[in-house]
């Protein structure tokens, strides 16, 4: 992780100094970024000194990140925007879509099992792509600078190279196993390496079109014709009908008052805006029951996974694109709601899958963190789902397409890769969005930003976002420790089951007292998140980003 405050020349050598020594000291700052790798932070602070907003700043990063953070940044999958500009909280929904030709039971064989991997690796696995559609979207209404400038640098980065991070090097030779010889994964990513550039020139080419097309080229033009043709080698389902017919989508945020705050993210096909408003609130039902509870306590991990199981049981019966399914999500954040499923916690007993139902009657991702010299904001999600997405390449294009259909309840009860289930409410049908569990999330107080907060980790994001907030408010850490924090997850299936961080593990004494109540704490299958958050402190921001991965936050004057 990279932390970095620069200043403009204004500011004295003394000052400089001062405030370069300490990565946690609060300096009076004009914008903030919190982003996964340098170079996107760079750029995203470039842009800012030249004048561009919070928006401007957000799509020239989703851009490079395509470019340098290839296991999860995109223009091959899609996302959630969440902006604060001028005073107005929006949310733009550019998830993926399922193509026309898709069907419920596409994944099942003859005895209706689930075919194994058909919904991850491979043409089949591939939803229609929204990144690009919903960059496009966020710039005609929000941005400032020429849309040709905000993609610009990225098409520097493709076609001049990158020196790629060790980590990035690492997961690329792991998934060459994974996809094997039924993708083109390795044909353009097997030569890449930590010690030389790395150069995309397909992708440099493909972004030099989207800059002067915009959007009409990746839905309608070369790109679009790329893509299908891809489809035909990689027996996928995306047609040039479906791709001339995607459209991001403004929604209405989800918003709920809590300590002062007005908490504002993500409303479905997320599940995550949902969940973070419950949790953060069912905590504050069990007040007394957590009171005095020590940080990562066996207690304090006991009531948050009893909390969890009701989330994940709700999100598995009732959550879907809102375009097919009706949710009564009025009241699954009502106050009378959640306090009711509060008090179903049990203070010392792991529930049993029976005591949970749902309580109404009848991965790789990554995000990034904007605030701008304005007090504007963005904070973003964008995911091709699985590390490096399908492992399918689009020949002539250079980029990435998504595995997103595994999101959607290939069969009711059955888990994804994620290990999560669902029911009919998330099925697989032509158009559709499948659920999600990204939660790009903003803490507002009196309409200004306080804290702009994402992460990746696919359905730990929600229970990320929720303890990383806790850290901060409840726990008093500075942003930096909240995110460095050890985290730990629970998801209804199987009951018994918490997992923790794998790079910071709970302590040993803290497992054998869980194993003693009945639990099995282990750890996590990968890494969960990567969380990137500002917040404000006084008339100051403090980002940080997650050490766990290779995030580069910055606070900085500009002109």
């Amino acid at each position: 992780m990279y932390i970095h405050k620069t200043f403009t020349t204004l500011f004295t050598c003394a000052l400089l100094l001062a405030a370069c020594t300490d990565s946690e000291e609060v300096v009076k700052s004009t914008a903030a970024v919190a982003i996964p790798d340098k170079y996107g932070a760079q750029i995203s602070e470039d842009i800012l000194r030249a004048g561009g907003n919070a928006v401007d700043a957000a799509v020239a990063t989703g851009f490079s990140l395509a470019v340098t953070f290839i296991d999860a940044g995109n223009i091959g999958g899609g996302g959630f925007m969440l902006i604060h500009m001028d005073g107005e909280t929006t949310f733009l929904d550019y998830r993926e879509t399922a193509p026309s030709a898709a069907s419920k039971d596409m994944y099942l064989d003859e005895n209706g099992d689930v075919i194994n991997n058909a919904s991850l690796i491979g043409g089949l696995a591939n939803g229609v792509p929204g990144t690009v559609a919903g960059l496009w979207e966020a710039h005609n209404r929000y941005g400032k600078l020429p849309w040709k400038d905000v993609v610009k640098p990225a098409i520097n980065l493709a076609e001049n190279g990158f020196i790629p991070a060790d980590i990035l090097v690492d997961d690329v030779r792991k998934m060459y196993d994974w996809f094997g010889e039924g993708t083109n994964f390795k044909a353009y990513f097997g030569s890449i390496n930590n010690d030389e550039l790395f150069k995309q020139p397909e992708l440099a080419e493909t972004l030099r079109r989207i800059a002067e097309f915009g959007a009409e080229d990746f839905y309608r033009g070369e790109t679009s014709r790329l893509i299908v043709e891809q489809m035909a080698r990689s027996d996928g389902l995306i047609s040039a009908e479906d791709l001339d017919n995607y459209k991001a989508i403004w929604r209405e945020p989800l918003r709920a008052n809590w300590r002062g705050y007005e908490i504002v993210s993500a409303p479905p096909p997320s599940s995550g805006g949902f969940a973070v408003i419950q949790l953060l609130k069912m905590k504050d039902y069990l007040k007394e029951q957590f009171e005095g509870l020590e940080h990562n306590s066996p207690q304090y991990i006991h009531l948050v996974a009893e909390m969890e199981k009701r989330v994940f049981a709700d999100r598995a019966e009732y959550l879907g694109d809102p375009s097919f399914v009706d949710i009564n999500m009025d009241e699954l954040i009502s106050e009378k709601y959640i306090e009711s499923r509060a008090s179903e916690v049990s203070p010392q007993n792991i529930s049993t899958l029976g005591g949970v139902k749902p309580g109404l009657e009848s991965p790789d991702t990554t995000h990034y963190s904007i605030v701008d010299q304005w007090g504007n904001a963005v904070s973003n999600t964008y995911t091709i789902n699985w590390n490096f997405g399908s492992g399918v390449v689009v020949e002539g294009a250079g980029f990435l397409l998504n595995n997103e259909m595994d999101d959607f309840s290939i069969k009711p009860g059955v888990p994804n890769v994620f290990g999560v289930v669902g029911n009919t409410a998330n099925e697989v049908q032509p158009g559709k969005r499948m659920l999600s569990s990204m939660s790009p999330t903003m803490l507002l107080k009196d309409q200004q930003v306080e804290m702009v907060l994402g992460t990746p980790g696919g359905s730990t994001i929600f229970t990320s976002v929720f303890q990383t907030i806790v850290n901060i408010l409840d726990f008093n850490m500075s942003p930096l420790e909240a995110v460095a924090a050890t985290r730990f997850h629970h998801q209804l299936l199987p009951p018994d089951l918490v997992t923790y961080s794998v790079t910071r593990p709970l302590p040993q004494e803290t497992i054998k007292t869980m194993a003693e109540r009945g639990y099995r704490l282990e750890p996590h299958d990968f890494e969960f998140g990567d969380v990137q958050v500002i917040s404000r402190k006084g008339d100051s921001w403090l980002p940080a980003s997650d050490p766990r991965d290779r995030g580069d936050s910055r606070v900085f004057f500009v002109d």
